[in-house]
């Protein structure tokens, strides 16, 4: 698997799954995907239009297509909301409830694609604590950061090093078990479990259970998840991957898209030649 498409100056990036249309639908993709460091920000968007499947040519006809789509990209989020890669912005299908807020406005029937693709990747919500997929690629490119988070909140101690200990001790836990172990109220244990997860130090598992029918969450840290230490990363290679998913993006929408932070980070990856400036306020992967 790849984390996303490696573009480099002259070559139309590699797929993650074997390419079985036309010469012609390869000719549109050809078309879309050069390369050069004259590129316009006219044709960078319509990469991205092509690539992030903004278009309703372009829409995902299965859920095979949709996680085809994941292993592409690297990373989705559910619903569009900055430049990065959407899935249901992909889907291209009326409302499930035109005129309703939330739910109401996703996919009618392509929906449930989200939560299908979350039991074989993760989803995290370390994207402003919106729901993110992403590949094991780019869950290595997290992994030195969401440590730094669980050994920084454990020495800090208090409430969320409480909650921290104890999924060490009883492993991961849903939530009435926490909840009653810990002696929170479901008000204390959702805006701890909001921060931690935010940061990236635990991680939500869905639950479903059928007889009585419920759904509930189960709380995994992340070390637990991910046993074995990725290399050292640089944050940047994380920025770098999330900007390639997008293909083009504002540069200024850029690094808010994770709680990390580092004064001058894009400029940084523009002088080393890991981000390009197709013109001033837009950055791309080149």
């Amino acid at each position: 698997m790849s984390v996303a498409s490696g573009a480099g100056h002259t070559t139309c990036p590699n797929r993650a799954t074997g390419d079985h249309r036309s010469s012609g639908e390869r000719g549109v993709e050809n078309a879309a995907c050069m390369i050069g460091e004259r590129e316009t920000i006219e044709e960078l968007q319509a990469r991205r239009a092509y690539e992030c499947r903004l278009t309703p040519g372009r829409t995902l006809g299965s859920l095979e297509e949709a996680e085809a789509f994941l292993l592409d990209r690297g990373l989705l989020t559910r619903t569009p909301d900055s430049a990065l890669p959407s899935l249901f912005g992909a889907c291209h299908e009326e409302p499930y409830a035109p005129g309703k807020p939330g739910f109401g406005r996703w996919p009618r029937t392509k929906y449930p694609w989200f939560g299908e693709l979350g039991r074989r990747y993760l989803t995290l919500a370390v994207h402003r604590g919106k729901s993110l997929l992403v590949t094991p690629e780019v869950a290595r490119l997290l992994d030195p950061l969401c440590r730094r988070e669980l050994e920084q909140l454990e020495a800090a101690g208090g409430p969320p090093a409480r909650v921290l200990h104890h999924l060490a001790d009883a492993g991961p836990s849903e939530l009435e078990d926490l909840q009653f172990e810990l002696e929170l109220s479901a008000k204390e244990l959702r805006q701890l479990r909001s921060a931690l997860e935010r940061r990236g130090a635990i991680v939500s598992r869905s639950v479903v259970y059928d007889r009585p029918h419920r759904h509930t969450s189960e709380l995994v840290r992340w070390d637990q998840l991910l046993p074995e230490r990725s290399a050292t990363a640089d944050l940047g290679d994380l920025f770098v991957a999330a900007v390639r998913a997008a293909v083009v993006a504002p540069e200024s929408e850029v690094p808010r898209w994770f709680p990390w932070r580092e004064d001058g980070l894009v400029e940084r990856l523009v002088a080393a030649g890991r981000l390009v400036r197709p013109e001033p306020g837009w950055v791309w992967a080149g």
